[in-house]
């Protein structure tokens, strides 16, 4: 249950703000068809965050608990700081054809590579044992953070304080980053 509700979380406090759910809004205001779009994140998302679950679960397998502690920490100490680099909406809003979904898929798919949110997935998964758990909860934060804005589109994107939302989503990171690096340092003394 842990692994689940920290993957969403984490996952959640990582969208916001972030390419990914700027694409959301581009996608809204261009295609106006909310539940293709919302099914094509959640598709994306979870051929994704599988993927960088498994990836993360193997290389966490190959760690010793203490060494697996200090890498998932020191990488939600980096997340901590890539969050406050705001990111911007792709100048490009060409089509990408007439299915809402298809293109919410791909676009979304291809958006996540290297992306925080994707990032994280693998360091969770690295970090906790339930893969499943780390994909759901990831998952759920990435349609989370995402569905509102599909829904409510350009309204909602302008009351945002988006960077007060980085601000809480980089301490977010930190302490969670913190926490799995006092964990290491807890082990290697034992």
């Amino acid at each position: 249950m842990e692994a689940l509700v920290v993957s969403l979380f984490t996952v959640l406090a990582a969208e916001m703000g972030d390419r990914t759910q700027l694409l959301s809004l581009v996608l809204a205001t261009q295609y106006r068809k909310p539940w293709p779009i919302i099914a094509g994140i959640f598709v994306a998302t979870l051929a994704n965050h599988a993927a960088s679950g498994f990836i993360g679960a193997w290389f966490g397998s190959l760690l010793t608990p203490v060494v697996l502690d200090a890498v998932v920490g020191l990488s939600m100490l980096a997340m901590a700081a890539w969050t406050l680099i705001p990111d911007t909406p792709d100048e490009r809003k060409g089509s990408f054809g007439r299915s809402a979904f298809l293109a919410t898929a791909i676009a979304f798919f291809v958006a996540e590579i290297g992306d925080k949110t994707q990032i994280a997935t693998m360091a969770l998964a690295a970090g906790y044992r339930s893969l499943a758990a780390v994909v759901a909860g990831t998952t759920l934060g990435m349609m989370a953070a995402n569905i509102p804005v599909v829904l409510l589109g350009t309204a909602f994107a302008a009351k945002l304080p988006m960077k007060t939302i980085h601000y809480v989503a980089s301490a977010l990171f930190a302490v969670l980053g913190l926490y799995f690096i006092a964990t290491a340092v807890l082990h290697r003394q034992h």
